[in-house]
């Protein structure tokens, strides 16, 4: 995507630009990754960043890496990847925490290096928009990923990616917040 483009909604669709190149990733140890193209979903799967015993932490992280430049540079060499969305990483502390906030960090980087757009989406936002309900279950979010696309995921990890995909297609939808209804107390 060059400069002067920009990634466009339509206003009566809500559908984003459907000759968009996307590449959606659930990051985690077990990876989910979906990759549409033209509006249409060209391969989805798993991966796995796992460290192995006497190994550095940071081996995840370069890993990861090395996946993203051996999976995706040649498709940036044939045409320009979009726009990587990607679930944002939870701060709960821990390795978890450790391990998401790894993996977006060098995911951010590689976009940086190669002028690939980049779009978080929260959990919550995510199951709202595949499930109706920001707390859907691990099987609510693949039965999702099966209704939208007809593709039965390997695990919640691609079910995930693929409702990425979806999301970012459908225009970024944001659920409707909640109002708190103002308490009114009375001195009698």
């Amino acid at each position: 995507m060059t400069q002067s483009e920009t990634i466009t909604i339509d206003r009566m669709t809500g559908v984003v630009n459907s000759k968009l190149r996307i590449l959606a990733l659930d990051m985690a140890t077990v990876s989910g990754w979906a990759y549409a193209e033209n509006g249409k979903l060209i391969g989805s799967g798993t991966v796995t960043f796992d460290v192995r015993r006497g190994e550095s932490p940071g081996m995840r992280f370069l890993r990861f890496r090395q996946w993203l430049c051996e999976t995706w540079l040649p498709v940036l060499s044939r045409q320009p990847l979009d726009l990587v969305v990607y679930e944002q990483a939870h701060h709960r502390g821990g390795p978890a925490t450790a391990c998401g906030v790894g993996l977006t960090t060098t995911l951010l980087t590689w976009c940086a290096e190669h002028g690939v757009e980049h779009m978080p989406c929260h959990t919550a936002t995510l199951k709202k928009h595949a499930a109706d309900t920001g707390h859907a279950s691990k099987e609510q979010m693949i039965d999702a990923a099966l209704r939208r696309w007809g593709v039965i995921p390997f695990d919640d990890n691609e079910a995930d990616a693929l409702c990425l995909a979806s999301w970012a297609l459908d225009g970024f939808p944001q659920p409707e917040s909640k109002k708190r209804k103002a308490k009114v107390t009375s001195k009698g």
